[in-house]
């Protein structure tokens, strides 16, 4: 593997020694290759990020929204950067008054918006640490996070309000100011108030800041600047600190990928703004435009009305997250199959003609100049006009949908890999490598990386096909957990961050994550099952809409609990006679061993190992959400949580099965015993 196109190896490989497994080479990004691009000279906090660009660029668009005219949704209004800036100064006299001590913990709660972004750039320049709080973790969670951080002044939506109220009174012993988005309703100021609070309207608060002048705090480079929570498939949400050089140094390392493959950034660059500002990704992207006084155009909070947003807002870079462009391309898919056989049959033409051309290593733009002009204008329209980068990341964006926005989109379609732990982006696919489809692509010029063997699951990063647990070294790797020690020492060990995920380095130096190795268990006979994998596998079942896949060390088999597809189990129950609703036809038998049947025929044709199948399911009409806790923000499957959901479909199923088991060995017993006579 040491001919790998766009890596270079710093360090060799390390064999087994003192109770740690084995480690692969450490690579770096071929772009790296002469170090680490410096940070830009005078940026060392995320003050300074936003202080330097209003200095260059005072009079540029920063930050957008939609004007709402009797009820519709007008042209975007602009705030300049200089204009941000008074209302920032505003907004930290204003938190001074209020006296929050240096170094106070200060939460912001709500959807994306320009208050968001002036909350969070008054936290930079006092040195205050944001924390934001999450809405889709529910009110319990908003509670943990206030109080296990300890924050004193939260900015909060207008309609979150009543969340906020909810972690009354565990959280007013903390809690001592809360600041409207907008306005602050009669009754809930009363509410507020009665708990000994200061709360303030949007206008309010910024008169508090008026005439007033406070020195600013220096910053420096290891200064936390955020605790963000991550909503961990496992336990509590734990605060990661992410401090200004994290950030500083993600800045630097995209500004010189950007340049190395000519998609650099410039202040002529739009972005809608969407993604939780609560996840690091979008964090971390908007503050790669804040630095080169680019314009941020915020969505009006309805996924619905995201394509209208983005019509009207024309963006060039679109970051987007699987759920979101699986959307997009079933969208885009009905679209071409309910246009009639002519249309449909010159997509197809086209297509192929450019898919052929990409594969053969044109780039994207000369691969199929005419039919971009003539059969996928509409796509690239339907994106406004002008995107050029669509960068994925939080989740695996399947093959199938990467490679049709590649050829389709008139776009460059990145798929990227990172954590809250290394500050968002730590690797990249490249544009115009076809190869890269299904990868997470080379590490950013940012970081170290290896891979750590995992012996109980059989990766070895030695191998001829290096596989094991990402590691990352670097200076965009987080602080630590707050208050969590034991957490960090299990994650960090001699500098190297342990990301739990498991990863194959591809013949180019680019990356697919194949696993995850917390999702592993061992059955009573002693065989370790990677449920993840096999989830993947079982997911290629198209009358199914997604899978959970349960064992434990007391059985000797693997169940499921299974969404099944609603389209296609009702065209079983048609063309095999079975009547019902959706609901009904869930909990019948024969449902079941239709859906048993079909992940047996993948699991065959996918060699699994005779313990890898499923021998039970229990067909779930309700999908898993994020409401009932069974699913993360990022749409990641909460074990714990899941069984304790379906404990009791799962004893049934084990049930069923061991009584299955016993009446088979009778059965077997009984034939014997015929031998024998």
């Amino acid at each position: 593997m040491s001919n790998m196109k766009y890596v270079v190896e710093v360090e060799k490989a390390k064999e087994a020694s003192g109770g740690r497994p084995s480690i692969g080479p450490v690579y770096r990004s071929l772009f790296a290759k002469d170090g680490f691009p410096a940070p830009i000279p005078g940026m060392e906090s995320c003050w300074d990020v936003f202080r330097m660009a209003v200095e260059r660029n005072p009079n540029n668009r920063m930050l957008g929204q939609r004007e709402i005219v009797d009820g519709k949704a007008g042209k975007y209004v602009w705030k300049t950067y200089k204009e941000v800036y008074d209302l920032v100064i505003k907004v930290v006299n204003a938190i001074r008054t209020c006296g929050v001590e240096e170094r106070g913990k200060c939460g912001i709660y709500g959807v994306n918006c320009p208050e968001w972004i002036i909350g969070m750039e008054a936290c930079n320049a006092l040195g205050l640490h944001c924390v934001p709080l999450y809405d889709t973790l529910g009110a319990g969670a908003v509670e943990f996070i206030i109080c296990h951080s300890g924050v004193s002044i939260a900015f909060v939506e207008e309609k979150k309000i009543p969340e906020m109220l909810k972690t009354f009174p565990k959280t007013t012993e903390h809690l001592k100011t809360i600041v409207s988005f907008s306005k602050v309703k009669p009754e809930q100021r009363e509410e507020i108030e009665k708990y000994g609070l200061a709360v303030y309207s949007w206008d309010e608060f910024l008169q508090l800041g008026e005439n007033k002048q406070f020195d600013l705090p220096v910053k420096k480079k290891n200064d936390i600047c955020t605790i963000m929570y991550t909503s961990g498939t496992t336990g509590d949400p734990k605060g990661v600190m992410v401090s200004n050089e994290n950030i500083v140094t993600f800045i630097a390392g995209v500004k010189c990928l950007l340049e190395s493959v000519n998609e650099k950034l410039t202040s002529e660059d739009v972005y809608v703004s969407y993604l939780p500002l609560a996840h690091i990704f979008d964090r971390a992207i908007e503050e790669v435009f804040i630095s080169n006084g680019a314009a941020i155009g915020f969505w009006r909070g309805d996924v619905k009305l995201l394509l209208e947003d983005i019509g009207e807002l024309k963006p060039t870079i679109f970051c987007a997250v699987p759920r979101v462009l699986d959307r997009i391309y079933s969208g885009l898919n009905q679209k071409i199959s309910s246009g009639g056989l002519l249309k449909k049959t010159l997509f197809n033409i086209a297509y192929s003609y450019k898919f052929h051309n990409l594969k053969k290593g044109h780039k994207h733009v000369e691969a199929s100049p005419i039919a971009d002009k003539i059969v996928f204008d509409k796509v690239k329209q339907s994106f406004g006009g002008r995107v050029r980068l669509i960068l994925s990341g939080a989740a695996p964006l399947t093959p199938h949908v990467e490679t049709f926005l590649r050829v389709v989109a008139c776009a460059h379609v990145l798929q990227g890999y990172g954590l809250t732990e290394t500050c968002a982006g730590t690797f990249v696919s490249l544009p115009n490598e076809m190869s890269m489809i299904g990868t997470v692509g080379p590490p950013v010029p940012n970081v170290d990386v290896c891979l750590e063997s995992v012996p109980e699951m059989e990766y070895d990063a030695l191998s001829s096909t290096p596989r094991g647990e990402v590691c990352v070294k670097g200076s965009t790797v987080f602080s630590g957990y707050y208050k969590r020690e034991d957490l960090t020492k299990e994650v960090m060990v001699d500098g190297w961050f342990h990301t739990g995920d498991i990863g194959e380095w591809q013949p180019d130096g680019s990356l697919k994550i194949i696993d995850r190795k917390k999702n592993i268990f061992k059955l009573s006979q002693g065989e370790y099952v990677a449920v993840e994998n096999l989830e993947n596998i079982y997911a290629l079942v198209s009358a199914i809409d997604s899978v959970w896949v349960y064992g434990n060390s007391f059985e000797s088999f693997l169940v499921a609990i299974v969404n099944p597809n609603k389209d296609a189990l009702e065209r079983w129950a048609a063309e095999n006679g079975v009547n019902g609703d959706f609901k009904s036809l869930c909990e019948n038998p024969k449902a079941k061993e239709f859906i048993l049947g079909e992940l047996s025929r993948v699991a065959k044709e996918k060699k699994l190992k005779g313990f890898e199948f499923i021998k039970a399911v229990h067909l779930e009409p309700v999908p898993f959400d994020i409401e009932r806790d069974l699913l993360t923000p990022t749409y990641k499957k909460k074990r714990p949580q899941l069984l304790k959901h379906y404990q009791l479909n799962f004893q049934k199923l084990v049930k069923i099965m061991v009584v299955n088991g016993l009446i088979q060995s009778l059965l077997l017993l009984r034939d014997s015993v015929r031998v024998e006579s």
